[in-house]
């Protein structure tokens, strides 16, 4: 293992001009630009209609509401995915770096739901059919809550009921539009935009399933599980499993082994249910909806890539860095590695990346990652960082390096 303090004495390249640099802050992100984007097409669209007519605005609805749903469907999302990473590297860094933020698309799914909300508020405000506005209000007032609880203040402090908030209203909301659309004398292209959305929100639980699984614990902090129910994910993509599939769901990053059937999660304890699993092990847990990409799927983009990684953060780096698809080179911080998460997932690791930078914190303390990843990517030559850890430090290192003109990538916590 490598662990080496002159790294942390390294001078960070300057930050960009200001003008460059604002565009790098988190307010500004390509995740808001996109919700921007979305309110601004229906600003645009409301001054050319000026004065809409109730049925012009209960299309706008719809139209938003749908792109806020479809935009979270699996399939969309591996397509948007195929198609922003499908370019050579032979492109221009500039337009590469922008194709990696594929992964804000979640954007346009705030943008859409505020809008469609926007819209159907105003479309009830001018209706003056009775059964009509019952339904109406009832629908926006259920919209309203489910709005507000997405909002971060409440989904952060609250995740659990945020996200039952999140089911169960929304499938109680697409049930309500489907009302109120029936009550309006729907046309054919109605009928066939709520049937599209409506599949599209049950094709997950139409594969929803309970399967064996095989659970290794190196120690108290993480389980290791292991899958083998005929499927093998591809590298990058992860799967949604659950103990009571009403209540709660949790995704892990798929680690497929190369030329191996089935698949691996890494399971950190890292709250009750997390905490719960890896204490009882459990043998069968539930299964339900489409392997889907996640943001370490942008490296092909790149011709080198830098993996940052704290914790349990190995896992979705770990299928990549396997697969080898694209020279990399991993910085990983982790408390005492071997005892934490056993002497053979260390050695695999290792023996992919034998220049990997692997930090004790038990034993060296919590380092600079910021200088960490910085070093690695000069002395790799890579073209792009792709950190994987908590909030707070991926943020730290996404926004501490693109505001340096290193593009980096991280998740966004949108979900």
């Amino acid at each position: 293992m490598t662990t080496s303090l002159e790294r942390l004495s390294l001078e960070l390249p300057p930050r960009t001009p200001v003008p460059r640099r604002l565009l790098k802050h988190p307010r500004l992100m390509h995740y808001n630009r996109l919700a921007a984007l979305v309110l601004t097409a229906n600003l645009v669209f409301l001054y050319a209609s000026w004065t809409p007519s109730t049925r012009t605005m209960g299309h706008a609805a719809l139209a938003n509401l749908a792109l806020a749903i479809l935009i979270r469907q699996q399939y969309v999302i591996n397509l948007l995915f195929r198609l922003a990473t499908s370019p050579p590297t032979s492109w221009p860094l500039k337009v590469r770096w922008t194709l990696g933020k594929v992964y804000h698309f979640g954007g346009l799914h705030v943008g859409g739901a505020l809008a469609g909300a926007g819209w159907f508020l105003a479309g009830t405000i001018s209706t003056t059919d009775g059964p009509l506005r019952a339904v109406g209000w009832t629908l926006m007032s259920l919209l309203t809550v489910i709005i507000a609880t997405a909002l971060p203040p409440f989904r952060s402090r609250h995740h659990d009921h945020f996200e039952k908030i999140h089911r169960f209203g929304g499938w109680t909301a697409l049930a309500l539009f489907w009302t109120h659309t029936l009550l309006a004398a729907p046309g054919p292209v109605e009928i066939t935009v709520l049937t599209v959305v409506t599949f599209s929100v049950a094709l997950p639980w139409l594969r929803l399933r309970k399967v064996d699984v095989h659970l290794e614990r190196p120690s108290p902090h993480v389980a290791l599980a292991r899958f083998d129910h005929g499927e093998t994910p591809f590298a990058g993509s992860s799967t949604a499993i659950s103990r009571s599939p009403l209540k709660e769901w949790h995704s892990f990053a798929n680690v497929p082994a190369p030329g191996e059937p089935g698949f691996r999660l890494t399971i950190s304890r890292a709250g009750d249910w997390t905490g719960g699993f890896i204490d009882d092990l459990p043998k069968r847990v539930w299964v339900k909806g489409i392997t889907t990409a996640g943001v370490a799927n942008i490296e092909t983009l790149f011709e080198k890539v830098v993996y940052v990684a704290t914790g349990s953060g190995i896992g979705p780096c770990l299928p990549h860095l396997l697969a080898a698809e694209v020279p990399s080179r991993l910085v990983w911080a982790t408390r005492d590695p071997r005892a934490t998460y056993g002497d053979a997932l260390v050695d695999e690791i290792l023996a992919v990346q034998p220049h990997a930078v692997v930090w004790d914190t038990s034993r060296d303390g919590k380092p600079d990652m910021v200088r960490l990843a910085y070093a690695a990517y000069r002395d790799f030559g890579a073209e792009a960082v792709i950190c994987i850890s908590n909030k707070k430090l991926t943020w730290q290192v996404v926004h501490g390096l693109e505001q340096r003109g290193i593009p980096a990538y991280g998740a966004i916590w949108d979900s």
